[in-house]
């Protein structure tokens, strides 16, 4: 049925753009195969892994499917608006208009044109973003502290060795007191993704590299998945806590498990678990890869809670359908009942849908100030 559905826009852009355009006969067949091949790409990846989240086929490929498959929603979306101001207009106005093969011809290319830019955005290796976040009651000795924030790495043959070892690269070059990694590391088994996560093992920060997991964690082999990731070196935080400390001063650093875990035959997330033993007073940063909980944990009293899981709402205006399933909360800095929410836009993203208009992928880099007092 998820094949069958993804078909549809592909058989109106048919009906619709493809078959009033005065190509010969022939031409018109063969870019209506293309078209609908194109709209099986969910098809094809689980012809290739077993799994619509695992393109387990070469990287150009992935990529040109995802071209095709965005431009055919696309063209599906603007053809659908054009039928419907002309259904409006016959009916309010009872005059009749048709679109120029040239002007159709025009937007055509145009959307084409945007779907390559929206891919290229996303598969690029993400610049640094910078962001200050205060904190009530910080320690002076955490005043000025970094974190680096990788979250949605989606390794996979999108995101694959080399650009995992770019990203690797950049991060190391920040220079950062602490590493986190919020979720949806993978795409993929452990025997297909092995070789393209191996990089990460180069990770390094002075107060080492945390992970939690993220809904896509519990899509391939979980348990293999989490030793995989400690013997890189990470340390996986599931409804538990450390603290750091500098000098006198103490930050704790929680995680809880992603939500999708308890579906999945595991321990959902639980910050009152994670909180558990944790010295009373002093700044709580959790970690949690759906943001839509946010709320529960600032009347838990969190100071700053970092996520992902959204990848920024990929476009604006395509955002607000991401609100909606999380809370409000997509992209950026959020005060919620006192608590700092950051929602970053995501490392990379889902290789089944890879598109960024206006919400660049990032590296982010969290510098924690003191909150001023309010009297």
């Amino acid at each position: 049925m998820f094949h069958i559905v993804f078909s549809l826009p592909a058989l109106y852009v048919i009906a619709r753009f493809l078959w009033p355009l005065p190509l010969a006969l022939p031409i018109k067949l063969a870019l209506a195969l293309f078209i609908l091949i194109g709209s099986q790409y969910h098809l094809v990846c689980r012809l290739s892994s077993g799994s619509v989240f695992s393109p387990e086929m070469p990287r150009s490929l992935v990529i040109a499917f995802n071209w095709v498959f965005i431009s055919i929603l696309m063209l599906f979306f603007l053809q659908l608006l054009i039928d419907l101001v002309r259904t409006g207009v016959r009916l309010a106005a009872g005059i009749t208009f048709v679109v120029p093969v040239a002007v159709s011809c025009s937007l055509g290319l145009v959307i084409l044109a945007i779907a390559a830019l929206g891919v290229r955005n996303a598969i690029a290796v993400p610049a640094i973003r910078n962001v200050e976040i205060a904190v009530r009651d910080l320690p002076e000795e955490f005043s000025g502290y970094r974190i680096l924030q990788l979250t949605d790495l989606h390794i996979s043959r999108l995101f694959d060795q080399h650009w995992t070892q770019a990203v690797v690269s950049d991060a190391n070059a920040i220079g950062a007191d602490l590493i986190v990694v919020t979720g949806d590391l993978i795409d993929g088994s452990l025997t297909d993704r092995k070789r393209d996560v191996s990089p990460l093992q180069q990770l390094h920060a002075p107060d080492g590299i945390y992970f939690i997991t993220g809904n896509h964690e519990f899509f391939f082999e979980h348990a293999s998945w989490l030793n995989e990731v400690q013997s890189l070196g990470m340390t996986a935080l599931e409804n538990r806590h450390v603290v750091l400390r500098r000098g006198q001063g103490a930050l704790v650093l929680a995680g809880v498990t992603d939500l999708s875990a308890k579906e999945a035959g595991f321990p959902g997330p639980d910050v009152r678990k994670a909180l558990e033993g944790a010295p009373a007073g002093v700044p709580v940063v959790l970690l949690d890869h759906q943001p839509k909980l946010a709320r529960d944990a600032a009347g838990l009293g969190v100071a700053v809670q970092l996520s992902g899981h959204t990848h920024g709402g990929l476009a604006p205006g395509v955002d607000r359908l991401f609100a909606l399933a999380n809370g409000g909360y997509v992209s950026g800095h959020y005060d919620v009942g006192g608590m700092q929410l950051y929602v970053n836009n995501g490392t990379a993203l889902w290789p089944g849908f890879a598109i960024r208009l206006g919400r660049p992928p990032e590296l982010t880099c969290i510098t924690l100030k003191i909150a001023p007092r309010t009297s």
